[in-house]
Order: C-alpha cells, then structure tokens, then sequence
C-alpha cells in the first residue's frame, strides 16, 4: 500500500512510452549506467538518468557509485521482482465534523462578485462563478455544484440578512446530514474565495 502521491509519481514513471524498454534493460543487465542506457535506447543521456534517478529516488532501484578514469558516475540495480500500485481510498475519508464547525453562522459576503446560476428546477443553484485575478489576468472559475450543494447555496442568507448556521441552512435546505462533508467542502472553497463570510 502507498501513499497517493508516491502512486501518481510511479505511475507517471512507468507511463513514458520508453519505460517498457528501460525496465527490459533493468531486469536482463545485472547493473547499468544512466549513459548506457541512454545509448542503448536512443534517449538523451539527462533523460535517461532522471528516469533512474526517479525510481532510486522511490525505491525501486538501488544506485552505486562507481570510481573508473577521472569522473565517478552511478551503477543502478533493479531491486524488485514487481511493481504493484495500490492506493486505499479511505484516506480520503474526511475526519469526523465537529460540531462546532457546523454550528459556525455564515452568510454571503457583501461584494463578493460571485455570480450564482439557478438551476432549471428552482430551489437550487447549479453553479457559482468567482473570479481570480486582477485588470487583464481577470479570470472566471465556475464550479459546479451537486444537488446537496445547490439546494444549501439557494438558501445562504443573502449579505444583508441575518447570518444562519450550517445546521439550520441544511435544514432549511432539506439537505440531509449525509451530505454534511460536500456541504463543508463547498463553504471552505467559496471561504476562501471571499463570498461566504463567517460571522
């Protein structure tokens, strides 16, 4: 098992279309050098020693240096028989919430410039528009929302209003608690966009 991370950065390694080869080279040669393996394959030399350097780097290979002539340079070996991937999605499973994050009053921030689409329905927003930037580096982000999402936006007290707090929002939205961590995940996107405030 590994960390997300280190499963994207062995996976962007084995993806290059000249891994397949390189690991072919790896397994049949009891030790090879970046240069060696470079012209073997017909790759640039810094190619050839990054791609090394990466999976030393992750474990995969083990580097030695090696003292022949004037310069010394590094011999890598292959030290596993396998490459297995496997990432366990419960890590992504948030802590539990506290109560006191949803007790927290919110409403919309006064000039937030945020543009809120309803959705076809009604009783729902299906998107919110914040920009980023400044003059002529002024960008638009529009972040969909789910339905749980949209139907708690609809009813964020407007910046004029009387701030609620995430409970009584999500009840008055009839959005059940099994949607309290997208619910969450939205208010710290637009927190951070300065359009919801925290009161």
């Amino acid at each position: 098992m590994m960390d997300f991370s280190t499963a994207a950065r062995l996976g962007s390694l084995i993806s290059k279309d000249y891994a397949e080869a390189f690991f072919q080279l790896l397994v049949n040669y009891r030790t090879i050098s970046a240069s060696e393996a470079a012209s073997r394959l017909g790759l640039h030399i810094q190619t050839a020693q990054d791609f090394l350097e990466n999976l030393s780097g992750l474990g995969v290979l083990s580097k030695e240096e090696v003292h022949e002539g004037k310069r010394p340079y590094f011999r890598y070996t292959l030290t596993v028989d396998r490459i297995t991937i496997e990432v366990d999605f419960k890590d992504f499973i948030p802590e539990p919430i506290r109560d006191p994050e949803t007790s927290q009053r919110i409403r919309e921030k006064t000039d937030s410039g945020a543009r809120f689409s309803t959705a076809r329905n009604g009783n729902a927003l299906s998107s919110v528009s914040v920009w980023t930037g400044k003059g002529r580096e002024l960008k638009e982000r529009r972040i969909n929302l789910t339905r749980a999402q949209g139907r708690f936006l609809f009813h964020l007290p407007f910046p004029n209003a009387a701030p609620l707090t995430v409970q009584d929002i999500m009840a008055k939205a009839g959005v059940s608690e099994d949607h309290l961590p997208e619910v969450m995940d939205i208010i710290s996107v637009l927190t951070e966009a300065m359009v919801i405030e925290t009161v």
